[in-house]
């Protein structure tokens, strides 16, 4: 019988709305299921991509403006795609990414106003038209989400990082450009409530991409 093919899911969402949690759980109930499973994320995902997210999340490359944010972005992306995603893709596994290249068009793109034209320029480079089978938005109210992040913060005892430190209507902004994305592709992009209690949501995120993991066998 012939390996599965490879399934490339994303899972995006503003700050706060449980994309790690939701991603571990999904791997978890992939795995009992027979599939082999890679999750990893976005800035990083590989050694040198890991350097880099470090400088961005510092606020290191702040000054240079969002462009060259977004060049950094690109770089930790082709990067990450070449060493971390295609070759699991290539050997049949189930790759679940948090954040991906929407992230980009939102932070980068609806909210920080890095021309459309330039992106897909970065975008075509940097993914080679590699893109994602299955996009699962997990979406909150603004407030719900700066709250959630915010605790988790100091359960940890870590600092804001970069995108953390920006006002509400930053935020406001970050979430509308998710769900216009989403609008906009819904034949790849399924928007979860990530309201309710984490096992709830993790039920809501299994039904929307278990058909994408059938058709996939």
């Amino acid at each position: 019988m012939a390996a599965p093919r490879g399934l490339f899911i994303t899972l995006e969402g503003g700050e706060g709305v449980g994309k790690s949690t939701q991603a571990a759980r999904l791997a978890e109930r992939l795995r009992a299921a027979g599939r082999v499973v890679l999750t990893t994320r976005e800035p990083g995902g590989s050694p040198r991509a890991e350097r880099i997210r470090a400088h961005l999340l510092s606020g290191a490359a702040e000054r240079h403006g969002r462009f060259a944010e977004a060049l950094l972005f690109a770089a930790a992306r082709a990067d990450h795609l070449a060493r971390t995603i295609r070759p699991a893709l290539a050997s049949g596994a189930v790759v679940i990414c948090d954040r991906f290249t929407d992230s980009t068009r939102v932070y980068q793109g609806a909210v920080g106003e890095v021309a459309s034209e330039l992106l897909s320029a970065l975008d075509r480079v940097s993914t080679d038209a590699t893109r994602p089978d299955l996009t699962l938005l997990l979406d909150v109210p603004t407030a719900i989400g700066l709250e959630r992040a915010r605790a988790r913060r100091t359960a940890r005892g870590e600092a804001e990082d970069r995108f953390e430190r920006e006002d509400r209507a930053y935020h406001e902004r970050v979430r509308e450009a998710f769900l216009a994305i989403a609008r906009a592709e819904p034949a790849r992009c399924r928007v979860v409530d990530a309201s309710p209690e984490p096992e709830v949501v993790a039920a809501a995120v299994w039904r929307a991409a278990a058909s994408a993991v059938r058709v996939a066998r």
